[in-house]
């Protein structure tokens, strides 16, 4: 019989918490975090019987708001438990993978969606598109994302481009303003900011004045979210699903390995080949995939600047303004 989801439990042997989950979920949602991560081995045991599965062990790094820990089921297949921490981004991921059905994307099945836990088929966690060349790793992704942009259910309630760019558009006229206890090096870098800050507010409102197309979105899409699988060569995972035009969902790959492409000779001519590439490609329209790109890119410097990661903001910053 499952165990009543109230009742405490010890934390299941195999199970660790990643440093990386403890240390971004303190710093990014601060006492929330906290709280979860400490009734985190409680919820895992809960499901772990519930759902008559063996721990394996913790998938390491492992996510940044979410533990993965390989399991088996009761008939000894493999598959993983992803306990995630429920947000306004991360809510609709089941609903998600359960229409994408395993085309593209991880197959799901289980899944508590209130609780933020799904069960999964394994995939191969340490084997990312990372581990190819970039020119590979891009025409690989191109035809996952191929897969994945399809049409949401008529009667769908996954957020959409307009509303969620609304929201982000808010909080970047608000952070354009530094926090009264930002450090005087993130105060100075904001300020810094605020002219990519503005341009990129006008880029987004141009672009939101217009709705091109209307298709389910991966919303996270990016090298790293794209594994190694047995029934496919690689399928994607961790979605933060929109419905909306496929420029937006493109503008994450888009920026991927900034580093590389800042370091190149001519950054950016380098990043304008690339942007070209991806949008011929995938017969998305050049100047929507420019311009989400540098609204994206900004909101996650600004969005970095704002939890005080000072490395990834400078590297956001720096993309964005070679755009």
């Amino acid at each position: 019989m499952p165990t009543d989801p109230s009742t405490p439990h010890p934390p299941p042997a195999g199970v660790t918490i990643p440093e990386r989950l403890d240390r971004t979920l303190r710093a990014w949602e601060g006492e929330q975090g906290a709280t979860w991560l400490a009734e985190l081995p409680s919820l895992v045991a809960r499901y772990l019987d519930r759902w008559h599965l063996t721990a394996e062990r913790s998938v390491e790094p492992g996510g940044q708001i979410s533990l993965v820990v390989y399991v088996r089921r009761a008939d000894g297949t493999p598959a993983a438990l992803k306990a995630g921490l429920v947000t306004d981004e991360t809510a609709d991921e089941p609903a998600a993978l359960a229409h994408w059905n395993g085309r593209g994307a991880v197959r799901l099945l289980e899944a508590d969606p209130p609780q933020g836990v799904l069960l999964l088929e394994r995939l191969r966690g340490s084997i990312s598109l990372r581990s190819l060349r970039e020119d590979k790793a891009m025409l690989e992704a191109a035809g996952i994302l191929q897969r994945l942009w399809v049409p949401p259910a008529p009667d769908h309630s996954f957020r959409t481009v307009a509303g969620y760019a609304g929201h982000l558009c808010d909080l970047l006229r608000t952070r354009r303003t530094p926090a009264p206890t930002a450090t005087p090096a993130v105060a100075a870098a904001t300020t810094a900011a605020r002219p990519l800050i503005d341009e990129a507010l006008e880029t987004a409102a141009a672009l939101l004045a217009s709705e091109p197309e209307q298709l389910l979105l991966h919303g996270d899409f990016h090298h790293g979210n794209v594994l190694v699988a047995e029934r496919s060569p690689w399928l994607a995972i961790d979605p933060k699903p929109l419905v909306g035009e496929r420029a937006y969902d493109l503008a994450w790959l888009a920026q991927d390995r900034m580093d590389t492409l800042l370091g190149s000779p001519g950054p950016e001519a380098a990043i304008r080949r690339r942007l070209n590439r991806l949008a011929d490609s995938l017969e998305v329209d050049r100047e929507r995939l420019h311009g989400w790109t540098l609204f994206r890119t900004v909101e996650a410097g600004v969005w970095s600047l704002s939890v005080g990661a000072t490395g990834p903001a400078e590297l956001y910053l720096e993309f964005a303004s070679r755009l």
